[in-house]
């Protein structure tokens, strides 16, 4: 795609009705009420000429207008320090506003004719589903062929991801195992040893490099993590996911462990680490290895470590580095803490997360999960663990038959809350792990990022399907945290959105079935189904939206605060995209996502 037709000159080519309104107005403040009349009237106008199968139309003409009159609100533009309505007045008497962006100019003109019911407004599912003018059996055949075809696109889109369990993958991987093995010295059954796999993370650049092949960039990233010594390592497990050769296959595997340059970057500027802490888990402590921003549930955190380190782990602030020494907290710690949940009667469930707890050993997992058992109000333990996807093998029998001791209907539940980020991610001994767990009542979700390395058309969706078939339940999906430290991994709001409504949607109820959520610093997740906890501020000269998000305690609460963010220009997402070969066609829809 090419950027540059994005300007000033191509806003206003695009648009004569607005501009002859800012032409003839007499001040600002005129142009503001006679725009806002005017998104009124072209959706009345809309509403009056439109036929019965225009409900999609009608509804994208609706959510520009009202997303444009909350731009040229003036509380908007002062939270942003930014007026989209005087850009336009500038643009509009030819005064120059340098530095305005194609990513600006990209967004502005999108919403305008958006809102004036020019823009493309075919999703995916209109692609195929037309009306259908007969009635009783005859309809319903006919709409029948046509699910049949959407579901035949769907089901090719989804075939782009390649499973890690495909026949293919699997013989891939363990030809990767054999060589791993037999330059870090090794059998096959020492590798199924969740020990030996620790024993055995790599952490080091050199010995990396004989094990995998990296590209230039990748290389020197490292390099330079290893310098400011940023946190690394990747089990032998995890590194046999990645393929000999360098392609675009395992790019989410590599994402998650092989930290870009701009990431190492902006960790090594940090003086103070505290400040990494995006969700204010310090503020949210009342107590030493307690967090609690819900009435009914705490997060307990027993071991500040893992066996490998995401990139962006919203708690890589707190970790020194993998399987670091000292990062169980003690059990005098420990009891203390849950001395203290065992005193808030209000909390009914805890979820023992970290680090990654099922990188203790077993006796100490034991006697914390008895401790947290004998709290009489706890109904529900939550483990929160990665260990399926990085070393599958730690989940044991006996590890299985040590938690499942703890779930008694009727009275407690036991459930496991993992993180598989890829289909490539899913391998037979992942889906032994959680067959275990299952086969002991042991309920398994899945928390997904969604980063940019899971976000192209029906990425997340074979993802989904997957998970289900494996025995995980879709549970969660996470925008990418805004931190500037992860930029390579972020995706705009709208990505999401888009995503959620275009193609999880597609999917059975069960396989769909996850909340997409916003994570607001130091107040919790906000859902971004209910528009009612965001507000779209602004398009920012960069391209970037400002959003304003309302904390969950918005109705609970008389006092709360909001917290405003910036997005990810989608300008900039879909250059990106089509760098690696995406048809930026497929996702022409994004624009109308708020």
């Amino acid at each position: 795609m090419d950027p540059s037709i994005f300007t000033a000159d191509y806003l206003k080519k695009n648009n004569p009705r607005i501009f002859k309104l800012i032409t003839r107005a007499k001040d600002i403040e005129e142009l503001r009420g006679q725009l806002v009349d005017f998104t009124f009237s072209v959706e009345q106008q809309a509403v009056e000429e439109a036929g019965h199968d225009d409900a999609s139309y009608l509804a994208r003409i609706r959510d520009c207008g009202f997303s444009f009159r909350m731009l040229l609100k003036k509380g908007s533009e002062q939270a942003a320090g930014f007026s989209i309505l005087q850009a336009l007045w500038d643009i509009g008497h030819a005064r120059p506003r340098p530095e305005l962006t194609p990513a600006f100019f990209a967004d502005l003109l999108y919403l305008l004719l958006g809102m004036q019911g020019k823009s493309p407004h075919k999703a995916l599912d209109t692609i195929h589903l037309t009306s259908v003018e007969a009635s009783g059996r005859k309809a319903a055949r006919t709409r029948s062929r046509q699910l049949d075809n959407l579901w035949s696109e769907v089901d090719r889109r989804m075939s782009a991801f390649p499973s890690g369990l495909d026949e293919l993958a699997v013989r891939r991987r363990r030809g990767r195992q054999e060589k791993i093995l037999s330059i870090l010295g090794g059998s096959p059954e020492e590798w199924q040893d969740w020990r030996w796999q620790i024993k055995h993370i790599i952490r080091d650049l050199a010995t990396l490099e004989k094990l995998v092949k990296l590209s230039a960039s990748q290389r020197k990233a490292l390099k330079a993590a290893k310098e400011h010594r940023l946190p690394f390592g990747i089990t032998p497990h995890y590194l046999s996911l990645m393929d000999d050769e360098l392609g675009r296959r395992d790019a989410a595997i590599r994402a998650q462990v092989l930290p870009p340059m701009s990431y190492v970057k902006e960790i090594a500027a940090v003086e103070d680490v505290s400040c990494l802490d995006f969700m204010g888990e310090e503020d949210t402590s009342p107590f030493d290895l307690v967090t609690r921003r819900y009435p009914a549930i705490c997060i307990l955190k027993p071991y500040n470590t893992c066996p490998q380190i995401c990139v962006y782990c919203q708690r890589n602030w707190e970790i020194d580095d993998v399987m670091a020494s000292g990062a169980f907290a003690g059990m005098e710690k420990i009891e203390a803490a849950i001395q203290w949940i065992h005193d808030h009667p209000a909390i009914h469930e805890v979820l023992i997360t970290g680090g990654d707890p099922l990188a203790m050993g077993d006796e100490a997992l034991a006697a914390i999960l008895a401790r947290v058992a004998e709290i009489p109000t706890v109904e529900r333990i939550r483990i929160g663990s990665r260990t399926m996807v990085t070393m599958p093998m730690r989940i044991t029998d006996s590890l299985a038959g040590l938690i499942g001791q703890y779930r008694e209907p009727g009275r407690r539940e036991v459930a496991v809350m993992t993180h598989v980020q890829h289909p490539y991610e899913v391998t037979p001994d992942t889906l032994a792990a959680v067959d275990r767990f299952r086969r002991l009542g042991i309920p398994v979700y899945n928390q997904l990022v969604y980063t940019y390395y899971a976000s192209k058309r029906f990425e997340a969706a074979a993802l989904r399907r997957l998970l289900r078939l494996i025995g995980i339940d879709p549970y969660y999906t996470f925008n990418t945290k805004g931190k500037d430290e992860t930029l390579a991994y972020r995706t705009p709001i709208a990505r999401l959105l888009q995503e959620q409504q275009e193609e999880a949607r597609l999917l059975p109820g069960l396989a769909r079935t996850d909340e997409a959520v916003f994570n607001v610093p130091r107040q919790g997740k906000s859902y971004l189904r209910a528009r009612e906890y965001r507000n779209f501020l602004s398009i920012l000269p960069d391209g970037s939206r400002l959003y304003e998000f309302h904390s969950w305690e918005k109705k609970v609460s008389q006092e709360t605060s909001t917290f405003i963010t910036t997005d990810v220009p989608i300008l900039h997402y879909l250059e990106r995209l089509s760098r690696d070969g995406e048809s930026v066609s497929d996702y022409e829809t994004i624009w109308y996502y708020f």
